[in-house]
């Protein structure tokens, strides 16, 4: 099977990228520029890279990538600038807007264009979509949330759902995605390890998690089983607060939890994104059971072994 992919080659795709492989598939990698360890990996004939920038629609009239397009039976598009790793400045906010909505935008306009588009599209969202909450739960049927995060994800999944009637599609609403190596977890351990960790914020507010190899096999179900379709949360079952986080993560280093990261410098760092850490929400997918997913890191405590052995 043929695949194209789209943002693919950041935190989660490092993982992805190889499962795919090694499940068989020819993939081609759209990205501004060549992510280290890729190179040598192209050379087996069934990985192509393609520098390019799919949020700009003069990159969608390239023939390779209107050929690879035309030949993929799915798409995996992930394309989208990290949220909170910048003060969410006029300029920042609209990166945050264009890598997500307009890559989504040329791509189901190219799609559309063809008289026999892909067979599946697995697209990003966040679950930042419910907007975030101490009190509620949300489930795939929970109504959007109304600030910046949830309209920006109510907007990239409008811009998905344009997809041609023949392709079916699958948004995947992603949590806080956990491994070694990078993400969130990449950021604290450093601090953990010295022995200076502890929770960001109050502590009190919700951390909706997922392992990354969960995630990538969650995306490659989305591929090959048919009955896979619509929004789909990609959380594991037991989200937690961030008291608890903090302490599952000193105890898996066997380091101390106890000194709390003010809220306060966190917004002096981030501004506007600071929201994103200091208040969360506690989401849970109602469809994964009846999808018949299971999770390799079901629960906080293997899934940090996992990712800091």
């Amino acid at each position: 099977m043929r695949l194209l992919l789209l943002g693919c080659t950041g935190f989660v795709g490092k993982e992805l990228v190889p499962q795919l492989l090694q499940a068989g598939y020819q993939l081609t990698l759209v990205s501004r520029r060549l992510p280290r360890g890729y190179q040598a990996e192209r050379s087996n004939g069934r990985l192509y890279w393609l520098q390019l920038d799919p949020a700009q629609p003069d990159s969608w009239h390239e023939p390779a990538l209107k050929d690879a397009l035309s030949q993929a039976d799915g798409v995996v598009n992930l394309a989208g600038e990290p949220i909170a790793e910048q003060r969410w400045t006029p300029t920042h906010l609209k990166l945050l807007e264009s890598s997500r909505l307009e890559t989504t935008r040329h791509l189901v306009e190219a799609m559309a264009d063809l008289k026999s588009p892909p067979h599946m599209l697995v697209n990003a969202s966040a679950i930042g979509f419910y907007g975030t909450s101490r009190e509620a739960c949300f489930h795939e049927s929970s109504a959007a949330g109304s600030d910046f995060l949830a309209s920006l994800c109510e907007r990239w999944e409008a811009a998905a759902a344009g997809v041609p009637s023949a392709t079916r599609l699958v948004t995947v609403r992603i949590g806080i995605v956990i491994a070694g190596g990078g993400g969130a977890l990449g950021k604290m351990l450093p601090v953990f390890r010295a022995g200076f960790g502890g929770p960001i914020g109050s502590g009190q507010q919700w951390m909706s998690w997922i392992h990354r190899s969960d995630l990538c096999a969650l995306i490659q179900r989305s591929l090959e089983d048919a009955s896979w379709t619509g929004v789909i949360n990609g959380v594991a079952p037991q989200p937690v607060s961030m008291n608890d986080f903090a302490r599952e993560l000193g105890r898996s280093l066997g380091r101390p939890s106890l000194l709390p990261v003010p809220g306060p410098i966190l917004q002096v760092l981030l501004g506007d994104g600071a929201k994103v850490v200091l208040e969360g929400q506690q989401v849970k997918s109602e469809r994964l059971d009846s999808l018949g997913f299971s999770f390799r890191y079901p629960d906080l405590s293997s899934a940090l072994a996992a990712a800091t052995n």
